[in-house]
């Protein structure tokens, strides 16, 4: 079963008609070629992938090649081939340029800086992560099975669209991909055996405020080096660090980012949770829970900006979220009923919130407080904000 992208494909068509070039970038497997090839075809002489040998010797003159073509470019895996940035930014900059760019990179420190340094100005960079809940959807509708296996399996379209048994194995060896071939390309020089220990370290510290010092003293390294570590896997697309948000309150609030696995099925994978039933009684199912709630409120609302707020005296907010003037919070529970509670009173007044949600796996919206509701996790999908 194949699943629509046409938010996706929409909104790289929406970049190119603002810009010379669009950069796609996410982790392999992701779906950011068959996203491409669903504008460019791959028969094109303008699709060059650059882990096919034969367009890698197409481009082995690329100045020739490229300043003769029209319309649409497509260059997949582009990091591969760093010389051609220069050229890019002097085609992209010429008044009487023939054609665009759409580049596709794996996520990467390099990527960033390549793409940061030579066409800063020039491109527009989309995200593409696995499929989330409205790509999932049965024909828009909810459904709490296909959104149990995307909480179960993860996004990434082989693991999501696999047999049962195929869908774990895959994770299993997207992650050892991930930590030997990928992260040494990436300036990560570290024995593979050593990334895993850190990686199934990090599964446990998932949903929590993150503090260098244990995974540290266990592998036998430098905090520096450890948050290094953590900094590539984020740059990979691998992990986020959701930072904390301060305010002049008058009260000691926490400076640590909270830690996330981006992809829930790769936290799974880590915790050998293989099955809907381990996983509803797993003692860090609450947390897995948050974190695959949070990543889809982030993609769906695409806010401005987002943070998370604590303070040492314990009141914390999950998730605040920007958008223009208005401040958003979020709580997420997985709980059946919901309740008001201290932390999100302390919460909403001090952050002065103009709404608070209390985002849960149920089925129905009701108020908690003034200004606070409990929100069922499908009201994220557009058009179902009712």
């Amino acid at each position: 079963m194949l699943l629509s992208r046409d938010r996706l494909a929409s909104a790289v068509r929406r970049a190119l008609a603002r810009s010379p070039g669009v950069v796609l970038v996410g982790p392999r497997q992701a779906g950011k070629s068959t996203l491409a090839r669903s504008i460019l075809p791959r028969e094109s002489p303008n699709y060059f992938d650059l882990e096919y040998p034969a367009h890698v010797q197409r481009l082995s003159q690329p100045a020739q090649v490229l300043e003769r073509l029209e319309g649409l470019v497509v260059i997949d895996e582009v990091q591969r081939m760093p010389g051609l940035f220069p050229l890019l930014r002097v085609l992209m900059d010429r008044s009487d340029r023939p054609g665009q760019y759409l580049l596709l990179g794996s996520a990467s420190p390099n990527l960033a800086r390549q793409a940061g340094e030579s066409l800063l100005g020039r491109v527009e960079t989309i995200e593409v992560g696995g499929f989330d809940l409205e790509e999932v959807a049965a024909q828009g509708k909810w459904d709490d099975g296909r959104a149990d296996q995307l909480w179960l399996r993860g996004g990434f379209p082989p693991s999501w669209l696999a047999a049962s048994d195929d869908s774990f194995a895959w994770r299993q060896g997207a992650i050892a991909m991930h930590v030997q071939n990928d992260l040494p390309q990436f300036g990560l020089d570290v024995a593979a055996p050593a990334m895993l220990r850190f990686w199934a370290m990090l599964a446990h510290c998932h949903g929590q405020v993150w503090s260098a010092a244990d995974p540290a003293r266990s592998l036998g390294v430098s905090e520096p080096t450890i948050r290094r570590y953590l900094d590539i896997l984020t740059q990979t697309m691998m992990v986020r660090q959701l930072q904390p948000w301060h305010e002049n309150l008058g009260k000691r609030q926490v400076k640590a980012p909270k830690i996330y696995f981006r992809d829930c099925g790769l936290l799974h994978a880590m915790l050998d949770v293989r099955t809907l039933p381990q996983l509803l009684v797993h003692p860090r199912s609450g947390a897995s829970w948050e974190g695959f709630a949070l990543e889809q409120v982030l993609r769906l609302a695409r806010p401005d900006h987002a943070w998370f707020w604590a303070t040492h005296q314990g009141a914390e907010l999950d998730l605040l979220m920007f958008r223009g003037e208005r401040r958003i919070g979020v709580e997420f529970k997985r709980s059946d009923a919901p309740r008001m509670t201290p932390s999100m009173r302390i919460a909403r007044d001090d952050l002065r919130l103009d709404a608070l949600y209390v985002v849960y796996p149920g089925r129905h919206r009701y108020a908690l407080a003034d200004g606070v509701e409990a929100v069922p996790l499908w009201a994220v999908l557009p058009g179902r904000s009712s």
